[in-house]
């Protein structure tokens, strides 16, 4: 009784008729996810996102754009977790496997970092050695910070694996100033048009770390199409398993050496882990995205606005992957799209897409407020860009989906 039932719930999200709905709305009909109860938490109020682009909810397939549960036709029920969204997909083949709310905005907090490294992996040395400034060290009094130290010299791998293993924020800004050639604000420029490339069109970064900025939001699909970029290099995948480092002594700032240890649980106790990055502000709540094998298939989890009990971020996406890794290779209700097939067209250009209005500096940032500004004005242009090639891409892709 119970797998008929998820069969039609299943069939319902995938192949329903539109319904009437305020514009925006999702075209699906929408099938609740399973949630957890989560215990009552005080909170930020959150940002309002952008206005829903059609084109940009249906990257990947139509059936991805619901704000509720997508799931194979006769797939086992997903965990209940407290995530507001998540997206389950194979790294290699990119199939989406399931998901909730795939193209749903949500903020981002430290899984943001995974765009800083696809954007700035391939340009920097890893072992160089270079200054962190003080400019490096403007981050927000209390956050996620690895200990590096302004007039301190370390190698560029050292403040990567502080960044990747400590989620340090002084590190991302660092990172973004070298990856960019003059500094930060140029380095979040070069995620956006990184982001852009990778086909994550609903992703805008404000602050190279992930902490919170005015008009900064991503989707569970978007973090997948990031993560995927971030395990095809091979540096990132030995910084993700790295289990703990040494920082070095910087004997002109009269500081010792010390030990930093991964932070991401998965490394340790979920066999086949690859690595990820776990995530929480105030305003973000927990995110997560992790990554493991077995039997030879790779898959990702990524979700977003999640809470730390019952279960803890990467336990959530560890039962996610154990739901996704019982599912048919063949399994699927969508794809990832490839880095630059949404670019190949004479759509908004990326720097038009990058362009990033005022944004604070880490120190200042805070939560996300309402109202409009340039990204609402950007993604409907880019929107409207794609509309045409995402037709006729969805025509060809649509009968391979279940």
């Amino acid at each position: 009784m119970r797998a008929a039932l998820l069969a039609a719930t299943a069939s319902a999200v995938l192949l329903a008729p539109a319904p009437v709905a305020a514009a925006g709305a999702s075209a699906q009909a929408t099938v609740r996810c399973p949630r957890a109860p989560a215990p009552a938490m005080s909170r930020p109020p959150r940002p309002s996102p952008p206005p829903a682009v059609p084109a940009q909810r249906v990257v990947g397939g139509a059936a991805l754009d619901t704000a509720g549960l997508v799931v194979p036709t006769d797939a086992a029920a997903p965990p209940a977790i407290t995530a507001t969204s998540w997206l389950v997909a194979d790294l290699d083949s990119g199939q989406v496997l399931g998901g909730c709310g795939p193209h749903e905005y949500g903020t981002p907090a430290s899984v943001q970092k995974l765009l800083l490294a696809a954007t700035m992996l391939p340009r920097l040395d890893p072992k160089q050695t270079v200054t962190v400034t003080e400019d490096d060290m403007l981050i927000e009094p209390g956050s996620s910070a690895v200990g590096l130290v302004a007039g301190g010299r370390y190698t560029i791998e050292t403040i990567w694996l502080g960044l990747l293993l400590n989620s340090g924020n002084e590190a991302a800004n660092a990172l973004a100033r070298l990856g960019s050639g003059t500094d930060s604000a140029a380095g979040v420029r070069a995620m956006n048009e990184q982001a852009h490339r990778l086909g994550a069109l609903q992703t805008h970064a404000v602050t190279p770390s992930g902490l919170d900025g005015r008009g900064q939001f991503t989707s569970a699909y978007d973090l997948a199409l990031i993560a995927r970029a971030c395990f095809a290099e091979p540096t990132f995948r030995r910084y993700a398993l790295t289990e703990e480092t040494e920082i070095p002594t910087q004997a002109a700032q009269r500081t010792k050496g010390f030990q930093i240890q991964n932070e991401n649980q998965l490394i340790y106790r979920y066999p086949g882990a690859l690595g990820g990055k776990t995530g929480f502000t105030d305003l973000a709540r927990h995110t997560y995205v992790g990554a493991a094998e077995r039997g030879g298939r790779r898959l990702v989890v990524t979700l977003l606005g999640a809470e730390s009990a019952p279960l803890r971020g990467w336990e959530q996406g560890a039962a996610l992957l154990d739901w996704g890794f019982t599912l048919p290779r063949n399994a699927s209700v969508g794809r990832l799209v490839e880095a630059g097939e949404l670019t190949a067209t004479a759509s908004a250009t990326p720097s038009a897409l990058a362009a990033p209005g005022a944004p604070r500096p880490a120190a200042a940032s805070g939560p996300a407020r309402t109202g409009s500004g340039w990204l609402w004005s950007v993604t409907a242009v880019s929107g409207a860009g794609v509309l045409a090639l995402l037709g006729g891409l969805l025509w060809r892709r649509r009968r391979r989906l279940p």
